[in-house]
């Protein structure tokens, strides 16, 4: 792989942007978070609108979460041996199809003579189908990122992947409340069919990647192979196990159109603000760790970001102001930020190539779907403790998770990224 332009250094903030597959990848990431977010925050407040139930909140994230948890390895394995190009134009077209149907359903809803009673379930079952291109999409991303720069761009790449990716939750659920609010739902999925339409096309704009891996054993002893790299490297495995529960419980997200509709009463042009502000929090924080880097102490900074991101549900729980929300929201994104650029950097750093898809499918069985299960957990327990009181609870809970993570692993604070392996360098 050779450089495009300039010298490449370490302090080099641009360095992985000088990467014309790395730009590639980026521009269809940010298309498709971008109509992704876009379609959350509309099918969540579309649903509670019709239903005005927190617990269907929960079910949106569960039907999403079932799918992308049960076949994730069987996703890896694909991955690590087809070709990631083809891989991708197949997962998108699912998901295409997949909003091109919510899209039809939801313009019957708007015929006052036709019952629209059957609607609710065939959204569930298209974010079922979206929950299976998960699985598939997860690993064969991990891959194409960790063949598009060299690996000791790699914190640096992580740092630009993460911030294109809080850009476009920024900008999708802002878009989203704000056209579904003023012009209605049938506008706001045109825009959402149209970007992942775009995000389609540019996959077409990657070079083709064969697989690195040919599986010689069977699939069950492949997958088998991939569980258990994971399980015995240490750091990997305590950094996914933090996420997961942290998230699980801190999952206040799913709770946003009821914060939105009933406590705090600003609408779904709120709702977008709400969700934008998050990522507002998490993209400048990512920007500002382009020049300085949390990888000095990652362990260190990885549990005292998760700590700020558990006060900071805990505070919006409590909130009754409109402002003060956005201000809580906005340190949560930010400190989460954090925590997405540690683990991603430990991730991509410890995986070999030929595995990568596999480590990519446990990983995102621990953390990839921890939002969506985190919002089925939120949404249960809205339904038998409150909405608010749910939020303080899953706030205190991502507190005392963070606490016995600490304790079961203060021999990795001290752990500078050298101690984790320092990347090869090509000359």
């Amino acid at each position: 792989m050779e450089e495009e332009q300039g010298t490449i250094t370490k302090q080099d903030s641009f360095a992985a942007l000088r990467y014309k597959d790395f730009r590639a990848y980026l521009g269809m990431r940010f298309f498709f978070t971008f109509a992704y977010q876009m379609q959350a925050v509309v099918i969540g407040f579309y649903i509670y609108q019709i239903t005005h139930d927190a617990f269907k909140l929960g079910l949106v994230g569960l039907c999403e979460a079932i799918p992308a948890i049960g076949i994730a390895l069987y996703g890896g394995y694909v991955a690590d041996k087809s070709e990631k190009r083809r891989m991708l134009f197949m997962i998108f077209s699912a998901v295409l199809l997949a909003s091109l149907t919510i899209f039809t359903v939801t313009l019957h809803s708007l015929n006052r003579y036709i019952h629209t009673g059957w609607i609710e379930p065939i959204i569930y079952v298209m974010i079922f189908v979206n929950g299976i291109a998960r699985a598939f999409y997860g690993p064969a991303t991990f891959a194409v990122y960790a063949q598009s720069i060299p690996k000791e761009l790699y914190p640096n790449g992580s740092t630009w992947s993460s911030s294109i990716f809080q850009i476009a939750t920024i900008l999708g659920p802002a878009a989203g409340g704000l056209v579904y609010g003023i012009y209605g739902i049938t506008p706001t999925f045109s825009i959402i069919v149209a970007l992942m339409l775009i995000a389609l096309i540019l996959v077409y704009f990657l070079k083709p990647y064969p697989p690195i891996y040919t599986p010689k054993e069977s699939i069950w002893e492949s997958l088998r192979a991939g569980i258990n790299f994971v399980f015995k490297t240490k750091m990997m495995v305590a950094a996914m196990s933090l996420d997961l529960f942290s998230v699980f419980f801190g999952g206040a997200v799913a709770l946003l159109p009821v914060f939105a509709n009933d406590i705090l009463h600003v609408g779904s042009e709120g709702l977008g603000i709400m969700r934008a502000t998050s990522s507002l929090g998490a993209v400048l924080t990512m920007l500002a760790m382009t020049r300085f880097s949390p990888m000095n102490r990652p362990w260190r900074n990885l549990i005292i970001a998760v700590t700020g991101f558990g006060l900071s549900i805990v505070c919006f729980g409590l909130s009754r102001s409109f402002y003060l929300s956005l201000v809580f929201l906005f340190t949560e994104g930010a400190f989460d930020s954090i925590s997405v650029i540690i683990r991603s950097t430990i991730m991509q750093l410890l995986t070999p190539d030929d595995m990568r898809g596999r480590v990519s499918a446990v990983n995102s069985m621990f953390i990839g779907s921890s939002n969506e299960i985190g919002a089925f957990e939120s949404g249960t327990a809205a339904k038998l403790l409150g909405t608010v009181p749910a939020v303080i609870f899953g706030g205190c809970m991502t507190l005392l998770v963070v606490s016995l993570t600490f304790l079961k692993t203060r021999s990795l604070i001290p752990a500078k990224l050298a101690d984790i392996g320092t990347p090869n360098k090509k000359g």
